[in-house]
């Protein structure tokens, strides 16, 4: 019945198709010129980046760029502690919120109004970067890892967006699990987690690309504690010293000097390193992000 249908497909459908196809096209154009852009530069020698005219491919192929990067102290121990409080960030903001989210989710537990308005709260008051930074001292969290991971552990956004998914579920699944003697966090272990797959894959990913792409903390807390600096922060390091040293050589030494230090292709070369790691990660989540991404477009 379908290959009928495709057979005898009217003007207006094959015209339909025909546009269709022309959008995607443009639409996959628009969307993946700014990155082959992005690593052309990058991939391309500093001193003809200067003259202009690159689209998609290098024209003088080059990894100067990402040499100069690498050869800067730090860059190690940064890549190290980014994958680290990403890994860890990730998995504790996951636990804390779905913990949260599965007990405000049951009907049965009082305090669910107040504990939700205090959450929903925190998403629009906040005290400031100040007395933030006062309650980190105070904490004694400035100069450890902990600061990277405990300020932002728990997410209103993330609990509520769990807890919706929870509240899709049948409730029978609960009631059942209890009749069979199952005690609340074997419920929300055995029988809430694996369920909530689809929303805790788009939650991880917000979570895993927040972590990574973190360098103002690392700036606020840990710029005097080089053991505990983080990628991001080294990179923008690299990117304020070729920027300035750019600015500092005079005109007879600019042609002699861009090569190493020119801020334009350290700045793609710097997004390269920075996006690969999670374009790495996604096609692993993909199917499950999307399905969460559509999390509320249909109630039962």
């Amino acid at each position: 019945m379908a290959a009928n249908k495709a057979f005898n497909a009217t003007r207006g459908d094959k015209i339909f198709d025909i546009c269709n196809t022309i959008v995607m096209l443009m639409v996959l154009i628009v969307t993946l010129y700014p990155f082959l852009n992005v690593l052309a530069i990058s991939l391309n020698q500093s001193t003809d980046t200067v003259r202009g005219g690159i689209h998609i491919f290098p024209r003088a192929f080059t990894l100067e760029n990402y040499a100069t990067i690498f050869q800067y102290q730090g860059l190690l121990t940064g890549a190290w502690i980014s994958v680290l409080r990403t890994i860890v960030g990730t998995i504790l903001g996951l636990l804390s919120a779905s913990m949260l989210a599965f007990t405000l989710s049951r009907v049965d537990f009082q305090a669910r109004k107040f504990i939700s308005t205090f959450l929903a709260l925190t998403m629009y008051v906040t005290a400031g970067l100040v007395p933030t930074f006062l309650l980190m001292r105070d904490l004694h969290l400035i100069g450890t890892f902990w600061v990277y991971v405990l300020p932002g552990i728990v997410s209103a956004f993330n609990v509520f967006i769990i807890r919706s998914f929870i509240d899709g579920l049948p409730y029978a699944l609960q009631e059942s699990a209890k009749l069979d003697g199952a005690n609340d966090f074997t419920i929300y272990w055995k029988v809430i987690l694996p369920l909530c797959k689809p929303v805790l894959a788009t939650i991880a990913l917000f979570l895993a690309v927040g972590q990574w792409n973190s360098w103002f903390d690392t700036y606020l807390y840990n710029a005097s504690s080089p053991e505990w600096t983080t990628l991001q922060y080294e990179l923008m390091k690299v990117l304020q010293q070729s920027t300035q040293q750019s600015g500092a050589v005079n005109a007879n030494d600019m042609a002699k000097q861009m090569a190493s230090i020119s801020p334009e292709s350290i700045r793609m070369a710097i997004t390269i390193v920075v996006t690969l790691p999670i374009l790495a990660v996604y096609p692993f989540l993909q199917k499950y992000f999307v399905s969460g991404m559509t999390l509320g477009a249909v109630k039962a």
